[in-house]
């Protein structure tokens, strides 16, 4: 059998492709054949830690003009390009023209549908109009949780038996870290008080004002909230009320932080505290349990089934609500530690290893 796996615009691909790649080759057998094609037409690119995969650029062709005749023309076709296969995986929501083969394609979330106010205006566009192209070209779908499944089948009519929840993982060496790792961070990140966490991107699906009027309920604690994420899209207003909030001098945004800081980061939190919208999956929490740090979630999306088992759920974005859970944690120095033991324990079923397997028994499945 032989798969072409992880196209991607750029050698610089996200997480999902590079840790799934680290594992897909230990699942072939002798007969089989896995290939990584990606773009890099800057010559820029390094090759991904993927043993037992070939891995193929194309560096004669920019991807981005690629895309954009396949979303104005749908040519040329992707196996034109890549070379032939039996199964080819796209692991970014779309199928592209495809003359030969099985496809595979990885649907992370469908929150484009449900909160399209908030969603990035091109992605959006391109993603209505081509979702349902994609979900019926597409022999199998991967998602990242049996919720997204739900949601696939839910709103776009697709047949329960053609969607794969797979579970993602988590790098076994992000973990704690020893404690003058963590007090050097918070050195070097300007956090001298004791502060509550939230990570992610600057859009409105993380739902970050809400937090804002969390905190600013919440009494009796002599520390900051730090949101930690870069600007995405729509990220103005977050910004301005973080800045025109009254406890402003006490609320902390940190925009790109070091890839060695983010453990420490987290384990210097006092508590973690996720208000999100609608995830299709939800990393953060998982590594703030990773590090020894307690969360806090919402009710909502995925949370609840990725997280439940080792985090506390607020049933209701009522913001006297989450500061009043918010208070009860940081006062009471039991109930934090045993919610980080149940952290630690309930992240020990995310494993980048078992995605793999799972991933490949999909592409068994369709190849016949």
């Amino acid at each position: 059998m032989d798969i072409q796996a992880g196209v991607a615009q750029r050698a610089g691909v996200g997480r999902y492709v590079q840790k799934l790649v680290e594992q897909l080759g230990a699942c072939a057998t002798p007969s089989d054949e896995l290939r990584l094609f990606f773009f890099d037409f800057q010559r820029q690119g390094l090759p991904l830690a993927a043993p037992g995969a070939q891995q193929r650029a194309c560096r004669w062709l920019p991807g981005r003009y690629v895309q954009a005749a396949w979303k104005r023309l749908q040519f040329p076709p992707f196996d034109w390009l890549a070379g032939a296969a039996d199964v080819y995986h796209f692991p970014n929501f779309i199928v592209p023209p495809l003359t030969r083969g099985k496809a595979v394609v990885t649907i992370h979330d469908v929150s484009f549908l449900r909160f399209p106010d908030a969603a990035e205006p091109r992605n959006l566009a391109y993603l209505k109009a081509k979702i349902r192209d994609t979900v019926a070209r597409a022999d199998a779908i991967i998602t990242d949780s049996a919720f997204s499944g739900q949601e696939i089948q839910e709103l776009l009519g697709v047949p329960q038996e053609k969607i794969h929840p797979i579970l993602l993982g988590l790098p076994s060496d992000f973990r704690r870290p020893a404690p003058a790792a963590i007090a050097a961070a918070r050195q070097q990140l300007g956090l001298e008080r004791p502060y509550i966490l939230s990570v992610g991107t600057l859009e409105p699906r993380k739902n970050f004002p809400f937090l804002v009027e969390a905190f600013e309920r919440l009494a009796g604690f002599d520390g900051d909230l730090v949101i930690a994420g870069m600007k995405g899209w729509k990220y103005e207003p977050i910004l301005a009320r973080m800045q025109n909030s009254p406890r402003a001098a006490r609320i902390r945004h940190l925009d790109y932080v070091p890839e060695q800081l983010l453990a420490p980061l987290y384990a210097g939190a006092e508590l973690f505290v996720f208000p999100s919208l609608y995830e299709g999956f939800g990393f953060t929490p998982l590594e703030a349990m990773a590090c020894g740090t307690p969360a806090l979630i919402s009710a909502n999306g995925s949370l609840p089934e990725v997280c439940g088992g080792g985090a506390e759920i607020v049933p209701a974005l009522d913001a006297d609500l989450w500061a009043q859970r918010i208070g009860a944690l940081l006062g009471e120095t039991t109930a934090r530690a045993a919610l980080t033991i149940k952290g630690a324990q309930h992240i020990g079923k995310f494993s980048w290893q078992a995605a793999a397997q799972q991933t490949w028994s999909v592409y068994q499945q369709v190849s016949g």
